[in-house]
């Protein structure tokens, strides 16, 4: 028994200790501009089965399907973490990131960040709305041009109908979307509230 508690404990760590090590691993490289050259290069071939869903370069195929280009390379490692140790739940994502090596979830990481976000048309009254909305609810965690961070993604650009439902999601506490302070955020938010602020984030650069 004191065998099996110490293996345990031991796979544990194990994979307490894998994403620190990829996030220093990232860091390495970004230090480096040979290195992370060569790792944007190598995460664009990675990539080729994300390019499916999310584009070539990060700027997804269906309203439905969110944008990478442009985010943060430390948030991307840490969703693909996650959807790899389960937290985030996707059996379609799960499946593709298992087969990827740490090396390759770094460059894959690092190429989409490299990658430029396309804005997209919104209304401009929607989007006046919506920025005094995102000024008091959003940019404290997300950044006033709200492009994120390492712990926050980016959501200038991002595609609208995503947005929407994301927030709706956080907002009812439904699906996956179970974000406490998420969910605080939005509570308050009507239909047409979500509305202009998807406007609003949607147009940025």
């Amino acid at each position: 028994m004191k065998t099996l508690l110490a293996l345990a404990a031991w796979l544990l760590c194990g994979a307490a200790l894998a994403q620190p090590a990829a996030q220093d691993r990232l860091k390495a490289i970004q230090a480096d501009p040979a290195a992370l050259k060569a790792a944007v290069e190598a995460g664009k071939k990675a990539s080729f089965f994300c390019a499916n869903c999310h584009g070539e370069d990060g700027v997804s195929k269906s309203p439905e399907i969110p944008n990478l280009a442009g985010q943060n390379p430390a948030y991307l490692l840490e969703q693909v973490r996650k959807f790899g140790s389960g937290e985030r739940k996707d059996p379609f994502m799960q499946g593709l990131i298992k087969v990827l090596k740490d090396e390759e979830r770094v460059q894959i990481a690092l190429f989409y960040a490299s990658t430029t976000v396309l804005p997209s048309r919104s209304d401009a009254a929607q989007a006046a709305q919506g920025k005094v909305l995102f000024g008091k609810l959003c940019s404290r965690c997300h950044g006033e041009q709200a492009h994120g961070n390492e712990t926050f993604p980016r959501l200038a650009g991002q595609k609208q109908p995503y947005l929407r439902t994301s927030i709706m999601r956080y907002r009812d506490g439904t699906g996956e979307r179970n974000n406490q302070l998420m969910s605080i955020a939005t509570a308050s938010l009507k239909n047409e509230d979500i509305t202009a602020l998807t406007n609003y984030l949607g147009q940025l650069p």
